[in-house]
C-alpha cells in the first residue's frame, strides 16, 4: 500500500506546491504588510483554495481522458473531453463569482485566482500520478510532467483573469469566458501533442503554453493592483475631506475596524 500510494504522494508534493506556492507568493503579495491594506478577505482566499481542491477532481478526470483519447487518435472523443474541460472550469469560476460568498465584493479576482490555481495543482497531481503508475520513471520523463504541471497552474491562472470581463482602470481589454475558454482550449491542447509528435513536440507544446500563459498572466496582472481596500467602515464624523478608501489620514493601515469584504 506505501508503494501504491507514492505515486499520489509525489503528485501530491508537485501539483499542490505549485498552485499553494503560486498562491503564498503572488496573492500574498496584495496582503499585509507587503501592502499598507489586505486586498481581500483571506479566509474566503483560504475558502476558494480548498474549494477549487475538490472542483479540480472531476477537471482532472476530464483532462486524463482528453490526453487518453488523443493519444489513441480518437480526435472526437478528444474533443469532447477538451470541451468539458475548458467548459467545465470556466463555468466553475462562473458560479464562484456570483455566489454569496465569494462574489459580493471588489476582491473577487483574488479569489478567482486561489480557486483556479487550486483546480491547476489537482490537474498537475494527477499528471504526475499518472505518469508515475503506468511509466519507467526517467529524466527526461519527469522533467516533462513537471513542465507541463507547471503550464498547467499557469494556464488556469492566466485564464482566471482574462476570464473577468474588463473592467474600467484595470488595464484588461477584452476579456470574459469566451476569451478563456479559446485560451484554455488552445493551451491543453498543445500539452496533449506529445503523444501524437513524440518527446520533442511535447516539450515544445509544454513551452509554448507556459510562455503563452505568462504573457498573458504579466499583462493583466494589473488588475489585481486595481481592486480597491476593503473599507474600515464609516468615517467619524466630522469636517472636511474624508479619509480615502481603507485608510486613515495619517496613512496607516486601516487594520482595526470591521471590514466590508468580511461576513
Amino acid at each position: 500500500m506505501a508503494i501504491a500510494s507514492l505515486p499520489l504522494s509525489l503528485g501530491a508534493l508537485v501539483g499542490i506546491g505549485l498552485s499553494g506556492g503560486f498562491v503564498w507568493w503572488e496573492v500574498g503579495r496584495y496582503a499585509t504588510p507587503q501592502v499598507p491594506v489586505t486586498l481581500f478577505d483571506e479566509r474566503r482566499e483560504l475558502f476558494g483554495y480548498t474549494a477549487g481542491l475538490f472542483v479540480g477532481v472531476p477537471i482532472a478526470i476530464a483532462y486524463v481522458l482528453f490526453a487518453l483519447s488523443l493519444s489513441n487518435g480518437a480526435l472526437p472523443s478528444a474533443l469532447l473531453f477538451l470541451g468539458l474541460l475548458v467548459g467545465g472550469t470556466e463555468v466553475a469560476q462562473w458560479a464562484l463569482l456570483r455566489s454569496r460568498f465569494w462574489g459580493r465584493s471588489d476582491s473577487g479576482p483574488f479569489y478567482a485566482l486561489g480557486y483556479r490555481a487550486a483546480i491547476g495543482g489537482i490537474v498537475g497531481l494527477a499528471l504526475v500520478t499518472q505518469y508515475l503508475s503506468v511509466a519507467t520513471a526517467t529524466a527526461d520523463g519527469i522533467a516533462l510532467v513537471v513542465l507541463d504541471s507547471t503550464a498547467v497552474v499557469a494556464l488556469e491562472v492566466a485564464g482566471a483573469l482574462l476570464s473577468l470581463r474588463g473592467a474600467p482602470g484595470s488595464g484588461q481589454v477584452g476579456g470574459g469566458p469566451a476569451s478563456g475558454a479559446i485560451f484554455g482550449a488552445v493551451g491543453f491542447f498543445l500539452l496533449g501533442l506529445g503523444p501524437i509528435g513524440g518527446e520533442a513536440a511535447a516539450f515544445a507544446g509544454a513551452l509554448v503554453a507556459l510562455f503563452g500563459a505568462v504573457l498573458v498572466y504579466r499583462r493583466l496582472r494589473s488588475i489585481l493592483a486595481s481592486v480597491p481596500a476593503p473599507s474600515a467602515g464609516p468615517p467619524p464624523p466630522r469636517s472636511g475631506t474624508p479619509p480615502s478608501y481603507g485608510r486613515t489620514d495619517g496613512g496607516s493601515g486601516a487594520r482595526g475596524g470591521p471590514r466590508a469584504d468580511r461576513p
